[in-house]
Formats: C-alpha cells, structure tokens, sequence
C-alpha cells in the first residue's frame, strides 16, 4: 500500500497594496465659493481671465483651493502638458511642458506622488524613470491615437523585416514599444536623435509626418510607419493659406506632426516648447499656432500685445483631465500607473538615452 505524503504549499505572495491602501483615503470637501476661497484664489484667477468668466470663477476656485491643498497635504507633484485647459495649466500644476520637459522634469520630482495630466503615454514615461514613486493619472481612458497606432510586436517585425536598422521611437508610444527600441525622441530632438546614429537608414516610428519632415532635415534615409496625431493630421496646406490670403502679416507657427505640405507654409516649426519660446521671443502681432488649441489660450494668458488666431482643433483625449478627475485622484489615490517590470527596464533605458543625448 503506497503511503500518501502530504506537502505544505508555500504561503501565496501577498497582493501588493493599491496606492490607496498605501496612502489612505482622504474624505471629500466641501466645495463651495466663500470668501476664504475667494481670497486665496483670487491670484490664480488674475492668470486666466481672459479665458474664464468671472461669473464662472465660483464653479472653478472651490476644485483649484481644494486641489491645491491637498496636493500638499499629499507631498504630491501634478505634471502638465501644454495641452491642458488653462484652469490646469495655470492654478493647479506644479510643473508644465512638452513630452521632453515632462520626462525630464518627471526625473527631478522629490516627493512621493506624482499625478500627470497628460494622456497615459506620458503617466508611463513619468513611472519609468521614477520606478519607485506612485504616478497617477486622473482619467485612465486619456490614450493618444499616435501611440495607439503601433505594438511592441509591430516594432519586433519591423526589426526582423530591417535588420541592423537603428529604431528611434517617438516619445508618444507605451512603454511595450520604448522597450524594442534604441532610442526615443520628441519633436523638439528628433533630428539630433536621428543624427545621433552613425548608420544611413534609421526607422523613425511611429509618427509618419514627424519622420518626414525629419527627413527633409538629414541626408540619412528615413523609413517611416502610418501613424498619425488625430488633431494634427486635421490641418490642410489649403486651410493656411487661406488665413495667410486673408490677412498676409499673420505668422503660422506648425507642429512637426503636421504633414510636410502643412509646414512648407508655416513660417516656423517646433515643438509645443519650440512654439511657445518662438511667441514670446519674437511678439508677432497676430499669430496661428497650429497644433492643439489650448496651448494658443495657455501662452495667451501670459504675453501681452499678441492676438491668437484658432483654427480650435481640440485633444479628446487631453479634454479628459478635468479639476473635478484631478481631485478625485488625490482624494482616493487613483488611477495608478504601473508598468511591467519584464519591460521596464528596457524602456527605461530607450527613454533616458534621450534624456542623456548631447546634442
């Protein structure tokens, strides 16, 4: 008769903790308009009011007063991207930018908790070179139809289809993608990225405008892949120059995700940071950013003399990240970024090898 043995199973691992259970639940405020918020506000509002109605201040100053508080109560950061509304830009985040500022800024956070307002791109970047701090980003549906548009799986076939071939990966891409590539790139460095590499062929992906108008840049050969921004694929080389037909002294300043034949008419391309720095250097008399129309009304609040003309093609995706999102994350600790530590790692390094180019 065979004796059956028992074995002891070694003790399940432990489910790690939710950032809620970490930080606890804070309860929510009241939200009202008093004179107290009022008073403490007031100066935040003196940055947007070309932008809010007073008559709608009392709605925006209870979530700002509140966010602002407990941001602190929290020892939390709140990144923005130069795409959010003004009532975010302006009164509520600590520290704003392009991609390429954000990751690098996303590096230097002391406290333990940062909360992107950006798309979910962006909160992964931020959680990649901040691996042990919690990143939240109040609505997890904010996407981005760019880094939607290519795989992980798609950048391992193409480097099976161009072997040896350099891939430099734009910024706007989940971290499956950063991790099959060598390098990523931001509008604003793409040409150095590319230049970067001692090889004649260089895969730029996923953003088929950005890797041609890069292309126009350098004698390297560039291959490209169909993906596109949904808001700057929009704008028509016939569009502008209708505006250029109608008043002749406007300067168009064109987001290199724009289509090649979009920034042959513009007088200036670069980056969100390219654009903004380009306005407050040279003080056009009326200008038309074309990219997404918050950035116009964010730069707008802060020179003076400058009259902004919007073609107003607005982010789905961006217009997600809300005050009332914005607080709620704060209060309940949601919703957390977290990225696979099998590929975190890998890009990780694709990220901070941008991060570290010497241009």
């Amino acid at each position: 008769m065979t004796r059956l043995e028992t074995h002891t199973s070694a003790e399940a691992p432990r489910r790690p903790q939710t950032a809620a259970e970490r930080f606890g639940v804070i309860e929510r405020p009241e939200l009202k308009y008093t004179p107290a918020v009022a008073r403490e506000t007031a100066h935040l509002y003196d940055r947007v009011r070309r932008h809010i109605p007073e008559i709608e201040w009392p709605v925006y100053a209870p979530y700002i007063h509140a966010i602002n508080r407990i941001k602190k109560q929290r020892g939390a950061s709140i990144l923005a991207h130069n795409y959010q509304t003004p009532d975010i830009f302006h009164c509520v985040a600590d520290i704003v930018g392009d991609s390429l500022q954000l990751a690098r800024e996303a590096s230097l956070v002391d406290g333990e908790i940062i909360i992107q307002c950006g798309v979910h791109f962006m909160a992964e970047t931020s959680k990649l070179l901040n691996p042990d701090k919690t990143v939240l980003i109040p609505d997890m549906k904010a996407g981005c139809s760019l880094s939607e548009s290519i795989t992980g799986a798609d950048v391992r076939l193409l480097k099976e289809r161009y072997p040896g071939v350099p891939v430099v990966t734009y910024v706007n891409t989940s971290a499956d993608v950063k991790a099959e590539t060598d390098i990523c790139c931001t509008s604003s460095n793409a040409v150095a990225v590319c230049e970067s590499f001692e090889s004649d062929t260089i895969l730029c992906i996923p953003d088929e405008y950005l890797a041609m108008n890069v292309a126009k840049q350098t004698k390297k050969k560039i291959l490209t892949w169909k993906g596109h921004c949904e808001v700057h694929e929009r704008f028509t080389a016939e569009e502008l120059l209708a505006y250029k037909e109608a008043d002749p002294t406007i300067e168009i300043i064109g987001h290199p995700e724009c289509h090649p034949d979009v920034i042959a008419v513009c007088d200036y391309s670069g980056s969100t940071a390219g654009m903004i720095n380009y306005v407050k250097d040279t003080r056009p008399s009326r200008v038309l950013l074309v990219t997404e129309c918050s950035m116009a009304s964010n730069i707008e609040s802060e020179v003076e003399g400058v009259e902004f003309i919007k073609p107003c093609n607005l982010c789905p995706h961006m217009k997600r990240i809300t005050l009332p999102k914005i607080l709620d994350s704060l209060l309940t600790m949601t919703e957390e970024v977290l990225v696979d530590p099998a590929i975190a790692g890998r890009a990780r390094l694709a990220v901070e090898r941008m991060i570290n180019l010497k241009n």
